[in-house]
């Protein structure tokens, strides 16, 4: 499981390699790959794709969508509106507090059934 983890957010080929010896890109998707193989079932995300490329970023939020699909709580910070797009909720801080005219909730997220 880890290498098919490992492979599916590209770092596979760093396997073998210390903390040290990597990006901090590649070190941010070693984190991931610990979450998903430790079968978390809360994922605290602090900027999850800040030092990756846009192909890399799109492979983890993709990868953070699967997980959330298949029960994984997911608490994300982002400033990237393309990630926070990935997000059934979202709630906005402005200044320090929650800015009530921007949260957004689907319908599932919010309990309503159709």
């Amino acid at each position: 499981m880890v290498k098919k983890v490992m492979k599916q957010i590209n770092i596979e080929g760093r396997r073998n390699h210390w903390s040290h010896q990597l990006s901090c890109g590649q070190q941010q998707r070693a984190a991931v790959t610990h979450v998903v193989v430790g079968n978390s079932k809360l994922l605290l995300a602090d900027k999850p794709t800040g030092n990756l490329d846009s192909n890399n970023g799109k492979e983890v939020m993709s990868l953070f969508s699967k997980l959330n699909n298949e029960g994984t709580s997911i608490v994300m910070v982002t400033h990237s509106e393309s990630d926070a797009s990935y997000a059934k909720r979202i709630i906005r801080l402005s200044d320090g507090s929650i800015d009530d005219s921007f949260v957004k909730m689907d319908a599932k997220s919010a309990g309503i059934v159709t």
